[in-house]
C-alpha cells in the first residue's frame, strides 16, 4: 500500500503514482454509482436506503479527495508533479463524481418534497 503522506513527487515511483491513479478513478466512480444507485431508491420512495447509499458514496468520494489533496500538496504548484493522461482522467473522474453527487443530491430532496 501506498504511503499517502510520503508522495513526493522526485521519490514517487512511476508504479505507485499509477496506484494512486487508481484509487482516485476507482473511489471516484464508486461515489458515483453510489449516488446514482440512491437516486434510484428514492425514485422508488426509500429514502432511508437513498441516505444510506448517500453517506457511502460521500465517504468514497471523501477517500479519493484525500489522495488528490496529498498529490496537490506534494507538488506545491511548483509541477514537480508527472502530469500523465491517466492523471488527467483520474482528475475528471474525481470532479464529475463530485457534481454527480451534488446534483444527485438536489433530486432526491426533490423527489422526498413531492412524496
Amino acid at each position: 500500500m501506498l504511503d499517502l503522506d510520503s508522495i513526493v513527487a522526485d521519490e514517487t515511483l512511476e508504479n505507485d503514482l499509477e496506484e494512486v491513479v487508481m484509487g482516485l478513478i476507482i473511489n471516484s466512480g464508486q461515489a458515483r454509482s453510489l449516488a446514482y444507485a440512491a437516486l434510484k431508491q428514492a425514485k422508488q420512495g426509500d429514502f432511508a436506503a437513498a441516505k444510506t447509499m448517500m453517506d457511502q458514496s460521500r465517504l468514497a468520494l471523501n477517500e479519493a479527495h484525500l489522495v488528490q489533496t496529498k498529490l496537490i500538496e506534494g507538488d506545491q504548484g511548483e509541477g514537480k508533479m508527472k502530469v500523465s493522461l491517466v492523471l488527467v482522467h483520474a482528475q475528471d473522474h474525481l470532479m464529475t463524481s463530485m457534481l454527480a453527487r451534488e446534483l444527485v443530491a438536489e433530486l432526491i430532496e426533490l423527489h422526498e418534497k413531492m412524496q
